[in-house]
């Protein structure tokens, strides 16, 4: 589909709205009042039109990948690796990154029965993703992605998990000594803070630890 199609980030209000979320804090940045002075409801979706006047879904604002100047919608990621014959389910997530900000990497479930190597699928994600920012750095196969319970993928735990390989692989360049945790919480309704508890790590190691990771955008405290 022509990149000139129109593009939406999807707002809607009627009667048949409801009026909010239970907890106040779900509710932030959720309503929009127009120059009209009309309320709308932010549902977060992202859409396009296409030439006959027809809207389709397309993401979730929020699910956004933002790599340096790019923004880049997880699902011409996943599209193009559902197609591979051996791929049951994909879910592309951003992987924190100190200068781009994210870097698109890729989960991945395979059929029952396959056998392929993840540098396989990543060859084929750069044959077949044209867009040079979308292709991931990296892909990682799951026995399963995880799932809400009404079916869709819990994206959540997937950018905990990256979360979790950034904190730990900026830890081990530092301090041999890997007897840390690390915990990962959803700290607002816009993202995620790491919480580190650090063992027999010196002042000036957990020093540096902070400093690297300064360059991250998601929020960390470490302890000791």
């Amino acid at each position: 589909m022509s990149g000139s199609l129109p593009r939406y980030s999807g707002r809607i209000r009627g009667p048949n709205v409801f009026m909010g979320y239970l907890q106040p804090i779900h509710n932030q940045d959720i309503w929009v009042t127009d120059s009209n002075g009309d309320t709308w409801f932010n549902t977060g979706d992202l859409a396009r039109q296409d030439k006959d006047g027809y809207f389709w879904l397309t993401g979730r604002k929020k699910e956004i990948i933002v790599r340096g100047g790019h923004n880049i919608e997880p699902k011409m990621i996943e599209e193009v690796l559902c197609q591979h014959p051996q791929v049951s389910l994909a879910a592309a997530v951003g992987q924190p990154d100190a200068y781009a900000g994210e870097i698109p990497t890729c989960y991945v479930q395979l059929l029952e029965g396959a056998n392929i190597e993840e540098e396989e699928l990543l060859k084929f994600a750069q044959e077949n993703i044209f867009e040079r920012a979308a292709i991931p750095k990296r892909i990682h196969i799951l026995d399963s992605i995880p799932i809400t319970p009404v079916g869709k993928v819990f994206k959540p735990a997937l950018e905990s998990m990256e979360i979790r390989r950034c904190i730990v692989r900026e830890a081990e360049n530092i301090h041999q000594d890997t007897s840390f945790e690390v915990k990962i919480v959803e700290s607002s309704p816009h993202g995620k803070s790491a919480h580190v508890i650090l063992t027999s790590w010196k002042d000036n190691d957990i020093e540096s630890l902070k400093k690297s990771l300064a360059h991250y955008s998601f929020n960390v405290t470490l302890e000791m």
